[in-house]
């Protein structure tokens, strides 16, 4: 009652301002009994209306962290202008999901934004409007939030709309969990700027450059698989197919390096059948369903003997302790590979998986074959 005729003796700026301050220092310690507690309220939604901006300033500026505030009192706050609305829309508690939502999609200050993409929490619904309306310097503030939960398909439009930004796509780059499709489309987006670098800085030959991009892309893509799981591989497996980019080199990289079940994803996407299926075809012991399926899946006949060879490889290579890593295990594999490729009729002197790779996609009399 003191602050409230203290408001009547002296209405002025000052007198309103230093009321605000001292209300809601009270109510933060919860020093007010319940009757004062509920005329302090009834005070603040005078205040939210007073036509002063820094009483306004002050209010926000004094409650934000109190989570026990009206929330019309927070929302009111938190649509103003933004000198009045960032300490709210930064820090409070009280304000909803569908309330921050609703800010993010009605409104489009960049001010707004960006103190809400740097709360504590930023839940995916909210990640996901700012990511849409954001501006680039919003986006990264986002994605370089550890407290923001940033869905698949945010992270996906992100790169959407920022392919070209460093700025959002480093501290993309460096989540603590990046799902495996997003990270192909990192590696795809790396790539390509790695030809453009090789072509304008090096003077290397266009077709060079390709083949240069495509196995660093297609090694960083093997590597992406491994230890994935088999709604991740299905997800990747899916966009390599949808973007051209499950080619016959990959696949056989694949199965080289040892990841047996991306090779079943790949062949079942392509062939159109389940993987289930697929995985019983290229384990029939005759050789013909392996055939068979990748026939279905159109990919290149002269690699099938190497294929074949890869898989009898890999179905007899156990991962062992004395492979520490799952290079070696490779290494293994491939050497296995280049003993029963010699079979063919195409003489390889070396250990190398892109010579390998080089010579499989080579026809006997030195011309390259038209690789799917």
């Amino acid at each position: 009652m003191e602050d409230v005729n203290r408001l009547a003796t002296d209405p002025s700026v000052a007198a309103r301002t230093g009321t605000v301050v001292l209300l809601a220092q009270q109510c933060n310690t919860q020093a007010l009994k319940p009757a004062e507690l509920k005329l302090a309220h009834e005070i603040f939604r005078l205040m939210i209306r007073d036509a002063e901006v820094r009483v306004r300033e002050a209010l926000s500026a004094n409650l934000k962290d109190n989570p026990n505030i009206p929330r019309d009192v927070a929302l009111a706050l938190a649509k103003d202008v933004d000198s009045v609305s960032l300490p709210m829309l930064a820090y409070s508690e009280v304000l909803t999901t569908a309330d921050l939502v609703q800010i993010v999609n009605a409104q489009n200050s960049i001010a707004k934004m960006d103190a809400i993409a740097g709360r504590p929490t930023v839940d995916e619904s909210v990640a996901s409007a700012l990511v849409e309306r954001g501006s680039e310097q919003v986006v990264a503030k986002l994605l370089a939030n550890p407290g923001a939960a940033v869905p698949e398909a945010a992270m996906h439009r992100a790169v959407d709309r920022f392919g070209e930004s460093e700025l959002v796509l480093e501290p993309l780059v460096h989540r603590a969990v990046l799902p495996v499709t997003v990270s192909e489309r990192l590696v795809t987006h790396v790539a390509d700027h790695l030809r453009t670098h090789l072509l304008s800085k090096h003077k290397i030959s266009a077709d060079v450059a390709i083949d240069l991009v495509l196995q660093t892309r297609e090694r960083a893509t093997v590597g992406l698989a491994m230890g994935v799981g088999d709604d991740g591989l299905a997800a990747l497996v899916t966009q390599l197919k949808d973007n051209g980019r499950l080619t016959t080199s990959l696949i056989l990289r694949a199965i080289c390096m040892g990841n047996l079940r991306f090779f079943e994803h790949a062949l079942a996407a392509l062939a159109a059948v389940p993987v289930g299926n697929a995985r019983v075809l290229v384990h029939e012991g005759s050789g013909a369903g392996l055939r068979a399926i990748w026939a279905k899946a159109g990919l290149s006949a002269t690699a099938f003997p190497a294929i074949r060879a890869a898989v009898n490889a890999v179905d007899q290579t156990e991962f062992e302790a004395s492979d520490a890593t799952a290079e070696r295990y490779a290494r293994r594999i491939l050497e296995r590979v280049l003993t029963q490729y010699e079979t063919i009729g195409v003489a390889i002197d070396s250990d190398d998986l892109e010579y390998l790779l080089g010579r499989i996609n080579q026809n006997p009399d030195g011309s390259k074959p038209t690789i799917h």
